[in-house]
C-alpha cells in the first residue's frame, strides 16, 4: 500500500530541506558581565573582608604518577549579597611550587550585588602543575554576606570528559574596630 505519491514525497522532502536549511535564530548576545569599576582602596572605609585559598587542579594524574591530563580552570567569584557590592582586591594564580604565575586583577574591582566574575586558565597556558591554586582577596565597605568562590576544572578528549569543582576556604579574616586589623 502506498501512502504518498512520488510527487507528494518530492514536495515533502523539498519542504523539509527548505525549512531545515533556513537560518536559525540569531544567537543571543552573551550576558552582560558586571561593570568593571576600578576602586581606590584608600578612598573607602573597609569594614570586612577575607583572603580565600582556592585549589585549582590544572593537571591530574592518571594511569600512573608520570601521566597527567591537563585541565582548563575557571575561577568564579559570586557576590552573594542582595544589597551591597564587594570589592575584589586581588586574584593571584600560583603553581605547585608556590610561585605566583599571574595576577589576574591589576586593580581592585567592585562586584555588584548578586554579580559574578570569572577568571580562566586555558589548558594551553598551563605552567602550574598538579597542585595549582588561587588566592582571592576581597573587602567591603559594610557588613555583607560572604562571597562563594569556586573553581571548575574541565577536560575533554575524544569521547571522554572530566569535570569537577573545588570550593575556596577562608584563610584570613579582615575586621575593623578602632583600627583595621587582620585576623588569621
Amino acid at each position: 500500500m502506498r501512502l504518498f505519491s512520488a510527487k507528494t514525497t518530492g514536495l515533502l522532502l523539498a519542504t523539509l530541506l527548505f525549512f531545515g536549511c533556513s537560518p536559525q535564530d540569531e544567537e543571543a548576545p552573551p550576558p552582560e558581565s558586571p561593570e568593571e569599576e576600578t576602586v581606590f582602596i584608600h578612598d573607602i572605609t573597609i569594614t570586612t573582608g577575607q583572603t580565600i585559598f582556592v585549589p585549582a587542579y590544572s593537571e591530574v594524574h592518571y594511569s600512573g604518577k608520570n601521566l597527567t591530563m591537563k585541565l582548563a580552570v575557571t575561577l568564579t567569584i559570586h557576590n552573594t549579597d542582595f544589597t551591597h557590592p564587594i570589592i575584589v582586591t586581588s586574584v593571584r594564580y600560583y603553581n605547585t611550587k608556590g610561585k605566583m604565575v599571574k595576577e589576574y586583577l591589576p586593580k581592585p574591582q567592585r562586584l555588584g550585588p548578586m554579580a559574578s566574575a570569572d577568571f580562566f586558565v586555558d589548558t594551553g597556558q598551563q605552567t602550574g602543575g598538579v597542585g595549582t591554586n588561587f588566592i582571592v582577596e576581597w573587602v567591603a565597605e559594610q557588613p555583607v554576606y560572604e562571597p562563594v568562590v569556586e573553581t571548575l576544572m574541565l577536560s575533554n578528549s575524544g569521547t571522554q570528559g572530566l569535570s569537577f569543582t573545588s570550593s575556596g576556604r577562608v584563610i584570613k579574616h579582615i575586621e575593623t574596630g578602632p583600627a583595621l586589623r587582620v585576623l588569621p
